[in-house]
């Protein structure tokens, strides 16, 4: 079978759009005789019928109204790829696996877009170790523990307080801020791949129970029912606010390194802005 070409399916959907041949030879800016020769091209290298001609139109057969719409979702596909490859200046997705900066959050989007109008800023929750990074879906990605991948590069940018989340009725959240001391015996909900809090914060021998969890939506259904506690970056409680749970600070837990992670050997235009901006809103707020 010879190779399928993009220019042929843009050439069936051209055809079928358009209606006859010459229209839609005019629509690619080529000769009729090249529309003809590419569907019969396509039509070789498929070894089925797409088109029935008449002296008035030309329409799909059966097959050829599924391999159209295929050809549709292949060309679109096509055209994201050059927009995902292409557009380093003009869009940054950032990654974050639970709560973006935190109360910081507004103030970065909203001072971006001021002083980058021509390079939209996406933010990206995805749940996974590298914050989407990894797995593509973003070009860089704030994360709250260290990453261990060398194909990455990170810096931190600010720190936050360690908070724990409880139920509004659990009988510490009366107290304005509560000890790791306080929380042994109690059960910890953990999310080992994203998460900032380990039992290893606690002395070997005053450790808390654990379970795990896999998603922020889960954790705090479980922390407001009063089947377990948190501890967590201050931004979630920015960013999670829920009836029925409280977030005090744990006083002798030390505080949650807030990294900005890239790609080591493909950084982001945009990268030496995000650092600087994300640097100065945790300085200053």
């Amino acid at each position: 079978m010879d190779e399928l070409e993009l220019r042929q399916l843009r050439c069936l959907v051209a055809i079928v759009d358009e209606g006859t041949f010459t229209d839609a030879a005019i629509a690619l800016g080529v000769s009729q005789a090249a529309v003809s020769r590419t569907l019969a091209g396509l039509e070789r290298t498929l070894g089925v019928r797409l088109l029935r001609r008449t002296s008035r139109a030309v329409t799909p057969t059966a097959t050829g109204s599924r391999v159209v719409a295929q050809a549709r979702r292949v060309l679109a596909d096509v055209a994201d790829l050059v927009q995902e490859a292409t557009s380093g200046h003009t869009r940054l997705r950032i990654g974050y696996a639970w709560s973006a900066v935190g109360r910081h959050t507004v103030a970065f989007q909203r001072r971006w877009t001021a002083a980058h109008p021509g390079t939209d800023l996406h933010l990206v929750r995805v749940n996974t170790a590298s914050a989407g990074l990894g797995e593509g879906a973003c070009d860089l990605a704030v994360l709250r523990r260290p990453l261990e991948d060398r194909r990455f590069d990170t810096a931190i940018v600010g720190l936050e307080r360690r908070l724990c989340a409880m139920a509004a009725d659990d009988p510490p959240a009366r107290r304005r801020s509560v000890r790791l001391a306080d929380l042994t015996g109690r059960v910890l909900l953990v999310d080992r791949r994203t998460g900032t809090t380990t039992p290893e914060l606690w002395p070997a021998d005053s450790r808390p129970a654990v379970e795990e969890t896999h998603d922020v939506d889960d954790w705090l259904t479980v922390i407001a029912a009063g089947r377990g506690i948190g501890v967590t970056a201050e931004s979630t409680a920015n960013q999670y606010p829920r009836h029925g749970i409280v977030y005090r600070p744990v006083r002798d837990a030390e505080p949650v390194a807030v990294r900005l992670a890239w790609w080591r050997d493909d950084p982001h235009p945009a990268l030496q802005a995000v650092l600087e901006l994300l640097s100065e809103l945790y300085r200053t707020g």
